[in-house]
């Protein structure tokens, strides 16, 4: 059996050239896929990193006693000398990777009243009037303390240095402190 040279036609030519270029472009496909996710995935390491680094900000800050007295200079080592700012390594090299601004501000206060404390907790004891209260002529008596019950809210700002992203997050906390104090800090 001989074939006929004539009758090629070069079928198989062409749907080789076109399964090719079907296999390039699941292989382009696969390509782009790859780098999106790996994209997608150092966005979210990125962004758990800053929320890592506000969130210790906002624990630094409410950790000691500077965001009552001084709101507006509440962190005891702030970052490049500027008030309420945190610097944060977050790969190791040395190089501050994100900046925190953190602001802390009262939102509320309110006297404890005396009927509400109990003595046998010590820092209920330090609020604690030394005076019996005061008793209306109906019976029903008043008694304040010399502790307040605030409400503050410690907005943080974290700036990617690298990337230029921001994250924003806000932590309330109540805290106790001298009545005369809240009145100082506190609407």
């Amino acid at each position: 059996m001989t074939s006929l040279p004539s009758r090629q036609t070069g079928a198989a030519l062409f749907v080789s050239l076109i399964m090719l270029m079907l296999i390039t472009l699941l292989a382009v496909a696969s390509f782009k896929l790859g780098k999106s996710n790996l994209q997608i995935v150092g966005n979210m390491q990125q962004r758990n990193q800053a929320l890592g680094a506000a969130q210790g900000a906002i624990d630094q800050v409410v950790s000691n006693s500077l965001f009552i007295t001084t709101p507006a200079n509440a962190i005891a080592n702030p970052c490049n000398g500027v008030p309420n700012t945190a610097c944060f390594d977050v790969n190791g090299d040395g190089v501050a990777d994100v900046n925190v601004t953190v602001s802390p501000a009262c939102i509320a206060n309110h006297i404890v009243p005396g009927s509400q404390l109990d003595p046998t907790v010590q820092s209920d004891q330090d609020c604690m009037l030394s005076s019996p209260p005061t008793c209306a002529g109906t019976g029903s008596c008043s008694s304040g303390s010399l502790c307040a019950d605030t409400v503050w809210n410690t907005h943080a700002t974290a700036s990617d240095n690298a990337t230029g992203a921001q994250y924003v997050i806000d932590a309330g906390t109540k805290v106790r402190i001298p009545s005369a104090a809240a009145s100082t800090t506190c609407p």
